[in-house]
């Protein structure tokens, strides 16, 4: 699996964390002991001194690297006052290609072989004699070697932890002396979030329930989870959601769409009125949409699995063509060319079944769509003819009576307005226009103001002309043109 620094360490940390909230569940139950020590150890030392060797001296780059940490629970009984003896040690350490991630330019990470594994494990024994749980978690996987290797003795149980690629963790028993419940406490998905990723596949299939169906056995596949934890997940996907329906064929739990509302509770009928019902055809619709939700379920859930077959069967069609252009003599030749035409006829039956298979559940998925629609029509309730056309008119005469209210009250403030004001205010109100009319006309019978020479001689301000400073210039009267005529 191709991961980078940065999800190393975060599946590093989710682990520990996971992990650590299982163990300190089931210290003293599962594991013994009734006094417990914890330690935490990691190899950031080690990381660096790598980093060195390779000349990478980016102390930042630290921070985002996986360190191998690993946290390790020691277990004790009391024996008398000051003495106690140990039961056991839980391990749960993470085991990365550190002298990888000391590279300048690191590229794809390699995973863990059996080696480094064996190693990692002796180191973390201290004392065989103290019954020991170990889970090594490795955020780029194991090699096929690595996993089937058998770690595990008398009192060491080793399991082994992986990212699945889905979400979730692979978790293998490393020897068959492993108990089983190991395996789900070094499990750190817990229970809440499995489910949410059923649901989140659930919700990512949406499509698929409009037509057809989900079963437990593809969605387990898809998300790597147990059958059981995704019925599970159906059942409270199908508890909060109404219009999700749940039901079991052939030991598979399939999720469909049925009737889009809850139907109306059903009110008292007599025999008669039961008789009549049956014989017109007439009914609960929501009853006929969850019947017919699960009949198409059920055909959507065989088509699925027919197609699985041609896939196959067009797998080994493609393999024996290969054989046959390869094949040397006529003998094999011919042998495959008649398995290759009996294939293509199964083939052909096949297609010809998944093509009824979509004819029939076209069918039921026209009579749902119907039904969906008389149902919708009936809830709503809408008025008739008759009560709309009176609303209208009751709608018009309203309009029409505000309206002639709204006039009314017009006319009575404009007479309100002119009631209320007395001669005397009117009076005031007349002589306020008349003090303002008066500046404006003085303002216009101003004389314009003389020139500034002009004005310094009426107030005696101005220099008398000497003898020897001409009189200022009368100014000239304008030219008439030779060729005008006088006035």
């Amino acid at each position: 699996m191709t991961i980078d620094a940065s999800k190393a360490l975060q599946f590093e940390t989710e682990f520990l964390s996971g992990v650590g909230t299982n163990l300190d569940a089931v210290k003293g139950k599962h594991l013994r002991g009734s006094v417990w020590q914890r330690a935490q150890y990691d190899e950031s030392d080690r990381l660096r001194e790598l980093m060195a060797n390779n000349r990478n001296y980016d102390r930042e780059l630290v921070k985002s690297l996986p360190s191998n940490r690993r946290v390790a629970w020691h277990g004790f009984e009391r024996r008398l006052v000051f003495w106690k003896r140990r039961t056991g040690v839980a391990v749960a350490s993470v085991l990365s290609p550190l002298s990888h991630y000391a590279k300048p330019s690191p590229g794809d990470v390699p995973p863990i072989g059996l080696g480094e594994l064996t190693d990692h494990v002796r180191q973390l024994v201290a004392d065989a004699r103290v019954p020991h749980v170990i889970g090594v978690c490795s955020p780029s996987g194991f090699t096929e070697e690595a996993r089937e290797v058998s770690l595990s003795s008398a009192n060491v149980q080793v399991v082994l932890i992986e990212p699945d690629g889905a979400g979730g963790w692979r978790t293998t028993a490393a020897g068959e002396g492993v108990d089983p419940r190991l395996l789900r406490i070094f499990d750190p998905e817990s229970t809440k979030q499995k489910l949410e990723r059923v649901y989140d596949a659930v919700e990512e299939r949406s499509a698929d329930l409009l037509t057809g169906v989900l079963s437990s056995s593809s969605v387990a596949r898809e998300v790597n989870l147990p059958p059981e934890m995704v019925r599970e997940g159906f059942k409270r996907v199908a508890a909060t959601n109404p219009e999700l329906k749940l039901t079991e064929k052939e030991d598979e739990f399939l999720l469909f769409r049925g009737a889009p509302v809850q139907h109306r509770e059903k009110k008292s009928m007599n025999v008669i009125d039961r008789i009549r019902q049956l014989f017109s055809g007439e009914g609960d619709e929501a009853e006929k949409i969850n019947l017919l939700g699960e009949r198409r379920a059920a055909l959507a859930q065989r088509r699925d699995r027919i197609y699985e077959d041609i896939g196959k069967l067009e797998k080994k069609e493609a393999d024996l063509f290969e054989q046959g252009k390869t094949a040397k003599s006529q003998v094999p030749k011919r042998r495959i060319a008649a398995q290759l035409a009996q294939l293509r006829k199964d083939i052909a039956r096949q297609n010809r079944v998944a093509g009824m298979l979509n004819q029939q559940i076209d069918i039921i998925s026209t009579d749902i769509h119907n039904l969906t629609l008389i149902q919708q029509g009936e809830v709503a309730q809408l008025p008739d003819a008759t009560e709309l056309t009176e609303n209208a008119v009751k709608a018009e005469e309203l309009l029409e009576s505000l309206k002639a209210d709204s006039e009314l009250v017009g006319g009575l403030e404009a007479d309100m307005d002119e009631a209320v004001v007395s001669e005397d205010e009117l009076a005031i109100l007349r002589e306020f226009e008349e003090a303002d009319r008066e500046p404006a006309a003085a303002e216009r019978a101003a004389p314009a103001p003389a020139p500034p020479v002009e004005a310094e001689r009426q107030a005696g301000t101005a220099p008398e002309p000497t003898a020897d400073e001409p009189p200022p210039a009368e100014p000239e009267a304008p030219r008439r043109p030779a060729d005008a005529e006088p006035t």
